[in-house]
């Protein structure tokens, strides 16, 4: 039987408590040469630190002036005008080109600008009309013209059923006894009175 030495022995603790915490780890002395494997044991791998979520890069929200379609629906695209459109020479006789480029650029000068101070004076008035008039029209719609066009298709039919009734039972009989007393009447002439209106034709 083979001994063995006291040296070889390893002495652990053994702890029964629930309460201990994760984290503590106990410090072991290293086997003795005898026992120890010829493979080297991996070292612990050291805990990387969590990476900071990526923050998203905010895109700037868009400003009124980088809105360009401004009538999505085309409601106004009779009104695109061009200076070709307007301004038109001939090949001769033809003006400097000078004048022909200042032209040009006063006429959209003018244009741009002139609609510019004009919507400056009037498109707020103007809009805040529309959206009172359209107010208006909605208010109507949903609280008078609906409500009278379901009231009087719930009540018509009911009316209809009156009004043929009443026919039937008082108009229609007493157009029917008219029209038995009118059909007896007979209407003759002599050959006096014919000739009577004869004469009165001729003359």
């Amino acid at each position: 039987m083979m001994m063995v030495s006291d040296d070889c022995l390893v002495e652990c603790r053994i702890d029964d408590s629930d309460e201990e915490d994760e984290g503590e780890q106990i410090n072991t002395p290293p086997p003795p040469p005898e026992f120890a494997s010829e493979a080297s044991t991996p070292l612990p791998k050291t805990p990387t630190p969590p990476t900071a979520p990526a923050t998203p890069i905010p895109t700037p929200t868009p400003t009124p002036s980088l809105l360009v379609n401004r009538d999505p629906y085309g409601i106004n695209q009779h009104l695109k005008v061009e200076v070709s459109d307007v301004l038109a020479e001939p090949a001769t006789p033809r003006s400097i080109d000078q004048v022909w480029f200042y032209s040009i650029v006063g006429f959209e000068k003018a244009r741009i600008w002139s609609y510019r101070c004009l919507s400056l004076l009037f498109a707020v008035p103007f809009a805040l009309l529309c959206g009172i008039f359209l107010a208006v029209l909605a208010c109507l719609h949903v609280w008078f013209v609906v409500p009278c066009i379901q009231l009087s298709n719930t009540f018509l039919p009911c009316l209809r059923s009156l009004c043929i009734c009443a026919i039937n039972e008082f108009i229609s009989p007493l157009c029917s006894s008219l029209a038995l007393c009118c059909s007896q009447i007979a209407i003759s002439l002599s050959n006096k009175d014919w000739h009577q209106m004869k004469e009165k034709e001729t003359v």
